[in-house]
């Protein structure tokens, strides 16, 4: 069971509707809920190694065409959802966490439009897929369905982009690594701005979530039979930038096999891996076409 909590600084008739704060499995977390409150909700899903804040500069795009957003800091990050198990941060829990979100009676039964990046956009995938009941639309950002995914393992050059997966399966050597100087240099070569690496160092190593959101790296040996039944049938937009150095494109092709509804790709020129952060307009105008349907 599930219940949102609410910020004490909001007006008395906003606090019971702002979702600040929810639980789910004994664990509390943290949500930016901003936007007009009867606006139709979108949940923002974060990647790694970032945190709710990297939806800064897309929320206002589309809390100025009357949308209302929700961004968690999602299992591992928030300071109120950190188990210690590494089968606590399977994908079928992160599922489940959003669900519960999207579940909220704040929300008053109202389907939300998904929109994730990275490690984001696999959980929005699955909770497409295993939930359509809660979810209108679906953008997906970097990342293709994880069933794709898999596939262009096979069939492209993805393992050895995905290198950095492995380096994540040692206990403690990311968190070693990443407080030394030369970890920044890591993330500026991978299309980090300064800006973001010191958000990074902030939010992540400073404020202890770096260990939860290396969890879900860990937890992937362990994944869930239910995973692999994922076709989407809620209408889907993937967008995915030219300049990603950890996701190629391979992914994109197979990924219209797995939509059983309206699906669009678009392909980002001159972009890293970081999109929330570095093509805010862009996203959101890709997003807001999937969300209300009109062709930019």
């Amino acid at each position: 069971m599930s219940h949102a909590a609410t910020d004490p600084e909001s007006a008395p008739d906003e606090r019971a509707q702002r979702v600040q704060r929810y639980e789910h499995e004994g664990l509390v977390f943290d949500v930016r809920d901003t936007g007009p409150l009867d606006g139709d909700p979108v949940v923002l899903l974060h990647g790694f190694p970032e945190r709710a804040s990297c939806w800064d500069a897309v929320a206002p795009l589309l809390h100025a065409r009357g949308l209302r957003t929700l961004a968690p800091d999602q299992r591992g990050y928030s300071p109120g959802a950190r188990p210690r198990r590494r089968r606590d941060h399977r994908v079928q829990h992160l599922v489940d966490d959003v669900v519960a979100l999207a579940s909220s009676p704040a929300l008053a039964g109202r389907p939300v439009h998904l929109v994730g990046h990275d490690w984001g956009a696999v959980v929005a995938w699955y909770v497409a897929a295993q939930r359509p009941d809660l979810v209108r639309t679906l953008t997906a950002v970097s990342v293709p369905h994880p069933l794709a995914y898999l596939r262009s393992v096979a069939t492209s050059t993805q393992l050895f982009k995905s290198w950095y997966m492995f380096v994540f399966q040692v206990p403690g050597l990311v968190e070693r690594l990443a407080r030394t100087q030369r970890f920044d240099q890591v993330l500026l070569a991978g299309g980090m701005t300064e800006a973001e690496v010191a958000r990074f160092r902030r939010e992540m190593v400073g404020e202890g979530a770096l260990r939860g959101g290396l969890m879900w790296y860990r937890a992937l040996p362990m994944p869930a039979r239910r995973l692999l039944d994922a076709q989407v049938q809620v209408p889907t937009t993937l967008l995915w930038s030219d300049g990603d150095r950890f996701v190629g494109e391979a992914g994109a092709r197979w990924t219209p096999r797995y939509v059983e509804a309206d699906y669009r790709y678009e392909r980002l020129p001159g972009v890293s891996h970081w999109v929330p952060g570095q093509a805010p307009e862009v996203l959101a105008a890709v997003a807001l076409e999937r969300i209300t349907g009109e062709i930019r």
